[in-house]
């Protein structure tokens, strides 16, 4: 794929004041002419759209298009942007979610790709088929939990984001996140448990 997130290029280069700009100030400028700032969100925000819809949808090609999808949308609403309102990245992690959920519902369930992990050179040969091993088998059990609890888990334990707001993103209570992401976490328990061994994870 040529252009990831499709934002607006800018020949003069992004000036370095832009970096230390906040999100909501970036999106402004972009609405009012600023390609260089729309570069800069572009590298802030894109990254973490695709890594959630990577372990949402567990294929890249796909995560790869909502992204680019979710961006655009974002360089679509710029110019109605109230700032204060919400944060930026909170908006874009609930498009990229509804974008995830549509796509699920459109297509039949298909053989899940593999997920691209930078590799630690300093790892052994053993290592590293183990690490791939865990990381094949948490995506294959985030792919078996229902919609909402795959959402919770992945925003809460793998982007670590704060419960009030994925509460925020995803539209519920904070007590709603906790009840989903406990009741995510006990079903990939479950389902994991029989590969504890295989796995190498020592009980604890």
């Amino acid at each position: 794929m040529e252009d990831l997130t499709s934002a607006p290029h800018d020949v003069r280069g992004a000036p370095c004041v832009a970096d230390e700009l906040g999100d909501d100030a970036l999106l402004q400028q972009f609405a009012d002419g600023d390609a260089a700032a729309a570069r800069v969100l572009t590298d802030r925000l894109a990254p973490r759209s695709l890594s959630v819809a990577l372990r949402f949808l567990g294929n890249r090609a796909e995560a790869e298009d909502v992204t680019q999808e979710a961006m655009m949308r974002l360089w679509q609403m710029a110019p109605d942007w109230v700032p204060g309102q919400a944060k930026v990245s909170t908006w874009l992690y609930r498009v990229t979610l509804n974008l995830c959920v549509d796509l699920r519902r459109k297509k039949t369930p298909d053989r899940l790709a593999d997920v691209p992990e930078p590799e630690d050179e300093e790892a052994s040969a053993a290592d590293r088929l183990q690490d791939a091993a865990r990381k094949d088998a948490l995506q294959m059990a985030l792919s078996q939990l229902p919609d909402r609890q795959r959402q919770a888990v992945v925003l809460r334990h793998i982007e670590e984001l704060p419960n009030p707001e994925i509460a925020g993103i995803m539209g519920i209570s904070v007590e709603a996140v906790e009840s989903l992401t406990a009741r995510g976490k006990r079903s990939l328990t479950a389902i994991l448990a029989g590969r504890r061994d295989e796995l190498g994870y020592d009980d604890d």
